[in-house]
């Protein structure tokens, strides 16, 4: 499968030992309805997958909590053998019960459950990225993330993980697990409206640490501002690309991993994310989040 990701905005990013397209594509849309269940468009489904990375992007995110285990199915039967440059970044510390809801799932039992079973339907002997991912669906929630974090450093000596990151923390959390490993991203809801995490974006690039945002286009609630709009309508674009472009722009240690079940929005978000935006542009949309 040939791959070029000359024309990927952005550029790239080393994440651990690999050299990964800071625009990168997010499977968690690909299941069915709340991330339960089978796509609607099994064929569909597969296309995406191969059109991501027929358009050279080398970085797809994936859990096998999605679905659970469909979007790593999907992921298999549509890539499989993985092309070389081909880098995927999966997570844990949550499962899902019979409602579609996300119950965590960190005691170290749990842990080295759902790295086995993403081995398994990923059809790989070792994952490439394992984040952990604390807190709960309303965000990051204060505490100790030592007992879970370890067990993924015990797994990653045992050469079933590469990388390790974590997702949906705060900034304590993170400093914890960089005291007892290193890692290479930090995964956290960020986007034009929700900055919280400004200085935490500037701390890891200082350190060379992606952050990589999910839900950067608002997820199941979208992004919707005024000054987004007008930028969007000055430009000629939507603001779904001018939401993108800005994070693209905000540090050059931010990776994009937005999802989609559409050939034409996939197409869309990688035209609109190489959108150029002006200093006045930024300053306004600066604005939002603050």
């Amino acid at each position: 499968m040939n791959t070029s990701s000359a024309s990927l905005p952005g550029g790239t990013w080393t994440l651990g030992d690999s050299s990964v397209t800071r625009f990168g594509y997010g499977a968690m849309q690909l299941a069915g309805p709340w991330v339960m269940g089978p796509p609607a468009d099994h064929d569909g489904a597969l296309a995406v997958l191969r059109e991501a990375v027929g358009l050279g992007i080398t970085h797809i995110d994936t859990s096998d909590a999605y679905g659970p285990r469909f979007t790593n199915e999907l992921i298999r039967e549509a890539l499989h053998p993985y092309p070389e440059p081909l880098f995927i970044a999966t997570k844990v510390g949550a499962t899902r019960d019979a409602q579609g809801g996300w119950p965590t799932a960190r005691r170290p039992e749990d842990l080295r459950k759902q790295v086995h079973e993403n081995l398994g339907s990923l059809g790989v002997d070792t994952l490439d990225l394992v984040n952990l991912r604390m807190g709960d669906a309303q965000g990051p929630r204060p505490g100790s993330i030592a007992e879970a974090f370890e067990t993924l450093v015990d797994l990653r000596q045992e050469g079933l993980i590469r990388h390790l990151g974590v997702s949906n923390v705060t900034a304590e959390q993170v400093a914890e697990a960089r005291g007892i490993a290193p890692i290479v991203c930090v995964q956290n809801m960020y986007n034009l409206a929700h900055r919280h995490d400004d200085d935490l974006v500037d701390h890891l690039a200082a350190d060379g640490i992606a952050y990589v945002p999910f839900f950067p286009l608002g997820g199941f609630t979208p992004l919707q501002s005024e000054a987004l709009s007008r930028v969007a309508n000055r430009l000629g674009t939507t603001p779904m690309s001018v939401a993108l472009a800005w994070l693209l722009r905000r540090s050059p240690n931010i990776l994009l991993i937005p999802g989609t079940s559409s050939l034409a929005h996939l197409r869309e978000n990688v035209a609109g994310a190489g959108l150029s935006l002006s200093d006045e542009d930024v300053a306004e949309l600066d604005g939002i989040g603050h």
